[in-house]
Parts: C-alpha cells; sequence; structure tokens
C-alpha cells in the first residue's frame, strides 16, 4: 500500500499491547496481498490480465470490496473510480486536457477507465472488465480497508481503546486515558502549526485530502496537472477536505473526490447521507462544515 501505519493501543499491560499490535500487523499485511496489483497471484491481477476476455471468480471479500468501490463510483458520478487505462499512450497525449482531445481518443479513454464498465455477476461471484486495457486498483480504499480490518481484529482480542494512523487517515475507538474522547485538530494546510478547530472524533475514521496545487512543465509553460477528470478543467479551489465517518475505508474513498466535486456539490452529496460528515477549506482559508458536525473553534 507504500503508507505507513502506526498503531497506538490504551491498555495496562505493555506486552500484552505488543501481542495484539502484532495481530493487528498480520492483519494489515493479509489485506495488502489480498489487493496489491504486484503479487502475481493475485484476485486482483487475475481480473486485470482477462479483461476483455472472460469474467473471473474472486474471493467473496475481494467481491464485495470492488461492489462497495462501485457503489461509491456511482455515489459521486464517477469521481471516484478504481478503473484505470493500462494501454501506453503518446507522451503528448500525457498532457492534452480531456477537454481538448480528439474525440476518438477521449472516447477510447473513457471505456477503459469507466466503473460502469466493470461487471459484477453476484451468482457466480465473478468479476469482468469489459474492454482490453482495462485495469483495477485499490490505492484509493485499500489503506482505509486495512485500518478498518486492523481495528476489528484488536476489538476482538479484547482492546477497548486506541488509535490507528494509516498514512495520516485516522480510525479511533474507545477514549484515551483519561477517559476523554479522542480529537484532532484541523488548520489550513498553508498554517499547519495554527489548527483552527477541534473535533471530537471517538469511534470515528478522519480522512483528509489536500489539493496541493501541483504543475509540470510543457514546452517552457507551466501547465496545472489537478484537472477534473470529467471535464478536464481545473479541479474547484478547495486546498482540503477531512472526511469524518464511522469506517475508514469510506472515509478514505470519500475524501479525494470531493476536491473535484467542487465546494456546493461536495457539501450536497454529503447532507444527503447518513451517518458521514466533512470540514472543507478553500484557498482563502473559509472553513465549510457539512451538517450535523460539531466544530469547536
Amino acid at each position: 500500500m507504500g503508507n505507513r501505519f502506526e498503531i497506538s493501543l490504551v491498555a495496562n499491560d505493555h506486552i500484552w499491547a505488543l501481542a495484539r499490535i502484532d495481530s493487528a500487523i498480520s492483519e494489515i499485511n493479509r489485506v495488502e496481498k489480498l489487493l496489491s496489483t504486484f503479487n502475481e497471484d493475485s484476485s486482483i491481477n487475475a481480473i486485470n490480465r482477462n479483461a476483455g476476455v472472460q469474467p473471473v471468480r474472486v474471493d467473496a471479500e475481494t467481491f464485495r470490496i470492488i461492489d462497495r468501490a462501485i457503489q461509491i463510483s456511482s455515489l459521486t458520478d464517477g469521481s471516484f473510480d478504481i478503473t484505470y487505462n493500462a494501454v501506453n499512450t503518446d507522451a503528448d497525449d500525457m498532457y492534452t486536457p480531456v477537454a481538448v482531445a480528439p474525440a476518438k481518443k477521449l472516447k477510447k479513454k473513457i471505456s477503459l477507465t469507466n466503473y460502469t464498465n466493470v461487471v459484477l455477476n453476484f451468482d457466480a461471484q465473478t468479476v469482468f472488465l469489459k474492454n482490453k486495457g482495462m485495469r483495477i486498483g485499490f490505492g484509493a480504499i485499500s489503506r482505509g480497508y486495512a485500518a478498518d480490518r486492523a481495528k476489528y481484529i484488536l476489538q476482538m482480542e479484547g482492546v477497548s481503546s486506541g488509535v490507528i494512523n494509516a498514512g495520516g487517515d485516522l480510525l479511533t475507538w474507545g477514549l484515551q486515558p483519561d477517559n476523554t474522547p479522542w480529537t484532532i485538530a484541523t488548520a489550513d494546510p498553508s498554517q499547519a502549526n495554527q489548527p483552527y478547530a477541534a473535533v471530537n472524533i471517538s469511534n470515528m475514521a478522519v480522512a483528509t485530502s489536500y489539493n496541493t496545487e501541483k504543475y509540470t512543465s510543457i514546452n517552457n509553460i507551466k501547465a496545472k496537472t489537478d484537472i477534473n477528470p470529467e471535464n478536464g478543467f481545473p479541479v474547484s479551489k478547495i486546498e482540503s477536505v477531512s472526511v469524518i465517518t464511522p469506517g475508514a475505508e469510506l472515509a478514505d474513498a470519500m475524501a479525494t473526490p470531493i476536491i473535484a466535486m467542487g465546494v456546493n456539490a461536495g457539501l450536497y452529496l454529503i447532507n444527503k447521507l447518513n451517518q458521514i460528515a466533512c470540514i472543507i477549506v478553500d484557498d482563502h482559508a473559509r472553513v465549510y462544515t457539512s451538517k450535523n458536525i460539531s466544530v469547536m473553534m
């Protein structure tokens, strides 16, 4: 997954706690192997190798993860998408905005990076990618799922309180040693040392995504690389999004799409859903929150 996991537990026995952490690490490693595209024997690679050829039967866990990912894609109108294009392109095409790409190439790209071209057969428990060159990957969801699974293992082994930091995304349960809730201090990413609010995240997960304003040089001209995958235009002026939900998988999956959707559309979507909230900071350091979230300024 390429992410560092830090696990902190509240316990009286140091040796016992270390043994529990070992169990959690083993589960994280299992999930990484399950969802990795670097493991030639993984179900994900089998699906990708058979793109445009035939459906592949997978284990129940992998099938459920793919099903949930497609549901999130539908929810975000494709802003979240586990599909990608494995076909090599010309160097010039790499820097051509989608909005000005030739119609033929655009049509091909859409056919290869489109969640609607992933076919699930619930009776046979198979996954089929309709077009050759299509691939699926779980970089945007794997660390959240791994954190959820690690928390489940820890709770099953009797750990009543703790925090899992999965590459900066947090998952908590229980209370701190002084019996107060777990909280975070959120900040404008340009002023990270000056937090503007405290948020109660006990028994919740929080994932944060940043719009880092990356640029690339094309013929000595700076071109913005953060573009909306649907229309090829620059993403909205959002600096950061923090999504808070009971599970890390959903928080991890929803944070980045909201940046592409923009403030109004992102808040509208979050406000329609249950058990999910978000905090958005725009490029003028203005803070927007979804309904039913308590922010202590």
